[in-house]
């Protein structure tokens, strides 16, 4: 018996949380720096994209090649909701549970790092203060409020990329007469 579109995306869901879980606890092991890189953000954001896509594909296949639009952004969409939920699970016991100042730490350093970022880009003293400002007001980041609004406001963004992707890739069957 193949399997349905919902069981692939769960599946696929759970191997990206999985990658995405390893990602965090791999960067806390090695260096707090890591999650102030740019390139991490960027290649993590192609690698939920490329989890959704590979989700629809399967999907896609285990249909005999036809999938439509709705059954596509679904596949994509638990694909992506499964991995960030798991993934931010993983946040909460690290950065709230077994090590709360490594959160603090870390929320410095993305301060710092912005900082910089928006000096280098000569951005004027009083924005950056204000943008200082505005991190400081958000509290801890790894909160389980902070994190929740978080994963609204990724899937929202992901929920975008999704549905073009789900329109570019949907197939329906041709009807017979």
């Amino acid at each position: 018996m193949e399997k349905s579109f919902k069981s692939i995306a769960k599946d696929y869901g759970i191997y990206l949380g999985a990658t995405l879980a390893a990602v965090t606890a791999i960067g806390y092991a090695v260096s707090l720096d890591l999650f102030t890189q740019i390139w991490l953000g960027l290649s993590l954001i192609a690698i939920i994209i490329v989890f959704g896509i590979i989700s629809i594909l399967k999907s896609k296949k285990a249909s005999g090649g036809y999938i439509s639009f709705k059954n596509a952004f679904t596949s994509y969409f638990i694909t992506i909701l499964l991995g960030l939920v798991i993934s931010s699970l993983v946040s909460i016991i690290i950065f709230t549970f077994i090590d709360p100042e490594a959160a603090t730490t870390l929320q410095e350093k993305i301060m710092d790092a912005q900082v910089q970022r928006l000096e280098n880009f000569n951005v004027p003293a009083e924005v950056i203060a204000e943008t200082v400002e505005k991190m400081e007001a958000q509290g801890n980041m790894y909160s389980i409020s902070n994190i929740a609004q978080s994963i609204i406001w990724q899937l929202a963004g992901f929920s975008v990329v999704g549905l073009i992707i789900a329109l570019i890739m949907k197939k329906n069957k041709p009807e017979t007469e």
